[in-house]
């Protein structure tokens, strides 16, 4: 099964998450976010039983606690429960579950380096009115993390790709419409910026 992450809510209106610290019930969410199925026969009140082919990522788990966590999942609401024809029962992840997914996987985003630089500069530029500031002041957090240069007032700059990050963290906060990305070849002052990420 697959999700995508499209049509989040705004940001203004995200009511604040608990976070699940625990790697392993990250690990589940995630699986589950990138389509990762799991299947169970019984039912969450009795026996929640995984069949026996269950797929390899979901092996490196202890069953119990994998069963415990998931009785804790469907009592929150992160997960609901799909009945299948033969019986079985699978997991999806609820629009909680999902939104839950995305907060601790963008607080875990990382540009690769790559072994060669390929001397190309990475841009994000964005215009974000007013009435969405705290997007605006969460996506500069955001590219400060990741370490963006900051290039001018609304443009930051990388000298690695980065273009499926910036999609992410653009869609996570709900702001497609006001930012833009590119790959620049030629820029004045470049010194400062090979200066800055060591590429002298």
């Amino acid at each position: 099964m697959r999700f995508t992450f499209g049509n989040m809510t705004n940001v203004r209106g995200r009511k604040k998450l608990k976070r699940i610290y625990s790697p392993v019930k990250q690990k589940i969410l995630l699986l589950l976010a990138v389509g990762v199925g799991l299947s169970f026969a019984g039912t969450i009140g009795k026996q929640l039983r995984i069949i026996k082919e269950i797929s390899r990522e979901w092996k490196t788990i202890d069953r119990n606690y994998l069963k415990q966590i998931v009785r804790e999942f469907y009592a929150d609401r992160l997960i609901s429960m799909k009945k299948n024809a033969d019986g079985t029962i699978t997991t999806l992840l609820t629009e909680k579950g999902k939104e839950r997914a995305l907060t601790f996987k963008i607080d875990s985003l990382r540009i690769p380096k790559p072994a060669k630089w390929d001397g190309r500069w990475h841009g994000v530029m964005f215009d974000i009115p007013e009435k969405y500031k705290f997007a605006r002041h969460a996506l500069r957090k955001k590219l400060r993390d990741l370490n963006f240069y900051h290039w001018q007032k609304s443009v930051y700059i990388h000298p690695y790709p980065c273009r499926d990050q910036v999609d992410f963290v653009v869609e996570f906060f709900g702001i497609r419409s006001h930012v833009r990305y590119g790959a620049l070849t030629n820029i004045t002052n470049e010194e400062e910026l090979l200066l800055y990420f060591n590429l002298v």
